[in-house]
């Protein structure tokens, strides 16, 4: 089967991974596929082509959106897939009516349905995206789920040294970019109240540096470290104690999956998705969004209650392998794809 997948989007950030781990995952299963996606990823588009997946780039400027659908144009006569995936709004935007009947619209967030007009079919993240979906009148047979996965079964540790960390202490590593919406600045307050506590951001943003001056201001000093953006999730996950998931807004929330997957405890606060699927006292604990307090209390039990993260831990795990394996997304994929190459009308010409 082939599969075009067509993803704007930003350098980094989740759904962009989400997008990448899914292609590699579908590549090592057999899976014949191309890529149209910007050029501004060069550590991506190397993943990909390892893998033996097409890389096509273009601009998708919404100014003059024409170089960009005579690209998607031309990849589709030439690769000629049975589906094609548009991630996100702003790639669904660019799908040609055509072939409408074998596009797929992936929703990482709310999106208005207009925004994949072109598309016949419909897949959400999470519960209540589907929920979403179904909500603007797209039916039953044409919308579903795809959870996401994570894979880190091997991954050695980062050494704590080499980012200032004491290998004695606990340490919270927190996987969000930095955005009022991830709630660091909440994370920053509770840890000030945790003098043994050290913490890891990994991610890049537009208020680095009021992060940074709220750390001054706290004498958090050495405590916090801000690691950038990073393609080496396992690592950093292998040489934490936990993980912190402090966002105010999240409609699903990947690092929910990445802890579990890793075996670390979560501590997270209750915005949507991670409310939809973390049990608390079970699979993570769940504290009040904007609630330092709350989340200081969380993060010492963590610390130092015997047997919770032990028990967080195995939550977590059962959580992981009931849904969100790599053969759990693979058998999800496929049988939606298969569904949609029976369903599809349009025809390509005969290769040659």
């Amino acid at each position: 089967m082939r599969i075009l997948h067509v993803m704007a989007g930003a350098p980094e950030g989740g759904a962009e991974n989400i997008m990448l781990e899914s292609t590699l995952a579908l590549a090592g299963a057999g899976f014949k596929q191309a890529v149209v996606t910007r050029p501004d990823n060069a550590w991506r588009i190397s993943r990909l082509g390892e893998a033996g997946v097409e890389v096509t780039t273009a601009s998708f400027s919404r100014l003059w959106p024409f170089p960009t659908r005579g690209v998607i144009h031309r990849t589709i006569e030439a690769f000629q897939p049975d589906v094609i995936e548009y991630w996100m709004g702003r790639a669904g935007q660019f799908a040609p009516a055509r072939w409408r009947d074998r596009s797929i619209g992936w929703y990482g967030g709310y999106y208005k349905r207009s925004r994949f007009n072109n598309c016949d079919w419909h897949v959400g993240l999470t519960r209540d995206l589907l929920r979403h979906i179904r909500d603007q009148g797209v039916g039953e047979d044409r919308s579903s789920i795809i959870h996401t996965y994570a894979d880190f079964e091997g991954s050695p540790a980062v050494e704590r040294s080499a980012l200032g960390a004491p290998s004695d202490a606990p340490l919270a590593l927190a996987l969000a970019r930095l955005h009022p919406k991830k709630g660091l600045d909440t994370l920053l307050e509770a840890t000030a109240q945790i003098p043994e506590l050290h913490v890891w951001i990994a991610g890049d943003g537009p208020i680095e540096a009021e992060l940074k001056a709220q750390c001054a201001r706290l004498g958090l000093g050495s405590r916090v470290r801000f690691l950038g953006w990073r393609n080496d999730r396992g690592a950093l996950l292998a040489a934490s104690t936990f993980v912190a998931f402090p966002s105010r807004y999240e409609p699903f929330g990947t690092v929910t999956v990445d802890a579990w997957a890793a075996g670390r405890p979560l501590v997270a606060a209750d915005a949507v998705g991670p409310a939809a699927y973390v049990e608390d006292g079970v699979s993570g604990l769940l504290v009040p969004k904007d609630n330092p307090a709350a989340l200081a209390a969380a993060m010492r039990r963590v610390i130092s209650e015997p047997g919770l993260a032990a028990r967080l831990v195995e939550g977590g795990r059962i959580s992981y392998e009931a849904q969100f394996t790599k053969a759990a997304f693979i058998r999800d994929s496929t049988a939606l794809y298969e569904r949609i190459q029976k369903a599809a009308t349009s025809k390509f010409p005969a290769r040659l």
